[in-house]
């Protein structure tokens, strides 16, 4: 009796490998993203197109449930369960952003919300969400620099003017944060820490959807166009997806619809914009293998 040892067992077993290598791995049974669902449902939003799973290459990300055809919506979240500014204001810290000259800017507000709610642990409403937020980041403004000297010439400059902003947008926001102190029993220095503060700028600059919001005189001049938008920003990027994605103003929700068919249990991608590596690994934390967008930076020496 032959042992399986033959050309045509090996091409078996080869396509077998291939087909659960690029396969995503169902993670919709694990704790938290059962708590986001049942957080998700209360306020009004229930997906029947996408599940969490880990894809090989891209991480934690959206399966499909069932095939896509072009044109589905995908996703369509509710504005009650997106995290913005208005949250921000309507929350205990309104009272302390209003009061406040000059005015803070939206990125402030955002970045001191997460913080405050991340440090009430079990007591904020928000947990679920917090819970699915990466721990750590891979931006270069959070690498070692020993480790950034390793990057290109043009990406090390980038990444240290990154990292000085990042310093300066935590320096000038102290003085804020400190007139937060009466909602606390800790010290604000030790909440407000730079290594959280990081943690939550680079949450809003790597996950955050694009809203134009009706400037307030309680905010700085700053744009105010960041939203977080739970579930959906666990889409990942391909430069090649292509979708629609926009917050309609008569149904109030954050949707996004995909312009070509995808295939049962496939990774549903969606694309961050037309980005090199560069710009990729700066503002997001990783690079595209087959990035279209891909270009090499010549100096002026060169």
């Amino acid at each position: 009796m032959k042992n399986g040892g033959g050309r045509t067992s090996r091409i078996r077993r080869r396509k077998l490998f291939t087909s659960s290598e690029s396969r995503g791995v169902n993670e919709s049974y694990k704790p938290e993203f059962i708590e986001l669902k049942k957080w998700l449902k209360d306020r009004k939003f229930e997906d029947t197109n996408l599940i969490p799973a880990c894809f090989p290459g891209t991480g934690r990300g959206l399966m499909s449930k069932t095939s896509l055809r072009e044109g589905q919506m995908i996703i369509s979240l509710p504005e009650s369960c997106l995290l913005t500014t208005d949250t921000v204001l309507r929350s205990y810290l309104g009272v302390y952003i209003a009061k406040w000259q000059p005015p803070p800017s939206p990125v402030l507000a955002l970045c001191a919300f997460l913080v405050s709610e991340r440090h009430a642990g079990d007591r904020s409403p928000w947990k679920p969400y917090l819970e699915v937020l990466p721990k750590a980041y891979t931006c270069p403004v959070c690498l070692e620099p020993e480790v950034v000297n390793l990057l290109p010439k043009p990406l090390k400059a980038k990444a240290r003017e990154q990292r000085t902003h990042v310093q300066e947008f935590i320096s000038s926001s102290r003085d804020f944060l400190s007139s937060l102190q009466p909602l606390f029993s800790e010290a604000v220095e030790s909440i407000f820490s730079y290594s959280a503060l990081l943690w939550a700028w680079c949450t809003v600059n790597t996950r955050a959807v694009y809203r134009k919001c009706t400037p307030r005189q309680c905010f700085s001049a700053e744009p105010d166009t960041c939203v977080l938008a739970p579930f959906l920003d666990l889409l990942n990027h391909s430069p090649d997806a292509q979708v629609k994605a926009a917050f309609n103003e008569e149904t109030r929700c954050y949707e996004i619809r995909t312009a070509v068919s995808c295939g049962k249990h496939k990774e549903v991608l969606i694309c961050y914009g037309p980005h090199d590596n560069h710009r990729l690994l700066l503002e997001y934390g990783f690079v595209s293998i087959r990035n279209p967008h891909a270009c090499v930076y010549v100096s002026k020496e060169i």
